[in-house]
């Protein structure tokens, strides 16, 4: 595996470089100083991944990967600021990492990269959730529900065909989901492929914008986790 490490800052390149050499045995590794001498060697070297620093002087990294062309490598987003995030969804990161980050979120980083190159499915599609309805079981697939909505001591459980409640909570029938859903606000949980934009709000929030040209709102506790799920 072929990976470009791209920072201005010495030390954080030492750092990238330490926890690749300890996690990913056999990856050559190059490293750059600036944007333009990332936009050189990821031309020359076509790397596989590639960490980008974002404020960089001269080119910042959103610039670098907005003129990337084919063939574009995997990018991890490199960045001491949060507001950042959105952005990186635009430009189609995995993830993004902020500083000061330590070893187990670097491993976060390395999990999606995996789960990238082996091309692993984010909904099991032989998962599903059983309902009982009056006595009568209803059987659910992840597949078919576009969203969950908390109502009181209930979730409604929204598809493309109708609605159904269920007595339970979303804490508790989130980890029932996989990760093909993911919070994004106290009261609703959203399948990620349904999520068309992200739309900043006022003091961090978002909206989401889906398919269905439904609006959700995106609290600032839960929009990093939505970025973040999107990048996988």
């Amino acid at each position: 595996m072929k990976i470009l490490i791209v920072d201005d800052e010495a030390y954080a390149r030492d750092k990238l470089r330490r926890l690749v050499a300890e996690h990913l045995a056999g990856a050559v590794v190059s490293e750059a100083r600036d944007g333009k001498e990332a936009l050189e060697c990821i031309h020359k070297q076509q790397p596989d991944l590639v960490f980008l620093d974002i404020q960089m002087p001269e080119m910042d990294g959103i610039t670098v990967a907005s003129q990337l062309t084919a063939p574009v490598p995997m990018i991890i987003f490199v960045t001491a600021y949060d507001q950042f995030a959105l952005q990186a969804f635009d430009a189609n990161a995995i993830d993004y990492l902020l500083k000061p980050f330590d070893e187990t979120r670097f491993l976060r980083s390395l999990q999606k990269v995996q789960e990238r190159r082996s091309g692993a499915k984010k909904i099991q599609t032989d998962q599903h959730l059983l309902l009982n309805e009056k006595g009568r079981v209803t059987v659910i697939k992840l597949t078919d529900i576009i969203r969950l909505e908390a109502a009181d001591n209930y979730v409604v459980i929204h598809t493309a065909q109708q609605q159904h409640m269920m007595r339970q909570t979303l804490s508790g029938l989130q980890e029932r989901l996989g990760n093909g859903f993911v919070r994004c606000h106290r009261s609703h949980i959203v399948r990620l492929d349904q999520i068309t934009q992200v739309v900043p709000a006022q003091k961090g929030d978002a909206e989401l914008l889906l398919l269905n040209d439904i609006r959700l709102p995106c609290s600032r506790q839960h929009r990093d986790e939505v970025v973040q799920g999107l990048a996988r």
